[in-house]
């Protein structure tokens, strides 16, 4: 079995005529320790199967396997406690707190969970060793990000979901945060999804899996992913 199984996923929002399926019977894998990309125009289905993923939203039917466990079954405390020392999220805007500092708002996190890493050590492992005392307005939208990142980190979560984590940067703060997110899956053997509309970068990735109107149009391995730096767009 593998690690993440969505098995005929549906996700139907409203009733009766005005009733729309952002998911369509949406089934895809996702290995261990491995490196996702999720593709997909605007409105192809791709946030709404990484909020179910994550446990931020629940399916209208199907089955959502993570870890042998399925949690379309979980109730509100359950999906709670799963989002809270399970998953790891990065958004494309960083959803700091603002009147915190780098290091407290990584703290803050990993108060919530018990086996978390040290706030100190996992900043300075993403290059923030001098910026922690800094508060967001202080740092570039790339510190930010790596900021977001560390706290995601720090909760050691099984699952790193990230979503458009690039999309409000610059191309060479981007290369930075993709380079750190393929990183951390080689290293710390964490298994990374992250969703996107950029194609360019689809050969990073250990699987591409294509949306296309809530429903998955092509899985594609990579046997040997390209290094980030390699990449051009």
């Amino acid at each position: 079995m593998a690690y993440i199984e969505f098995r005929e996923v549906v996700k139907q929002y409203g009733e009766g005529s005005s009733a729309v399926q952002a998911l369509s019977g949406t089934t895809f894998r996702i290995e261990k320790g491995s490196l996702t990309l999720i593709l997909g125009a605007s409105g192809a289905g791709k946030t709404t199967a990484l909020n179910i993923l994550g446990g931020m939203d629940s399916a209208t039917s199907g089955q959502v396997i993570v870890d042998g466990r399925d949690i379309t079954n979980f109730n509100r405390r359950e999906r709670t406690q799963y989002r809270r020392t399970d998953i790891g999220f990065v958004f494309q805007f960083y959803n700091l707190v603002p009147n915190l500092t780098a290091l407290e708002n990584v703290e803050l996190a990993s108060q919530v969970c018990r086996e978390a890493k040290d706030p100190e050590t996992v900043l300075a492992d993403v290059g923030l060793a001098d910026r922690m005392n800094n508060f967001p307005a202080q740092l570039s939208g790339g510190e930010q990000q790596r900021v977001s990142i560390a706290r995601a980190i720090a909760k050691n979560p099984k699952l790193l979901l990230c979503d458009e984590p690039t999309g409000a940067l610059d191309y060479v703060t981007g290369v930075q945060i993709l380079e750190l997110l393929q990183r951390v899956c080689r290293e710390d053997g964490m298994t990374v999804v992250i969703i996107t509309h950029n194609s360019i970068i689809a050969p990073m990735a250990d699987r591409v899996i294509r949306f296309r109107s809530g429903q998955v149009i092509s899985t594609v391995d990579n046997p040997q992913p390209e290094r980030v730096e390699n990449l051009k767009w």
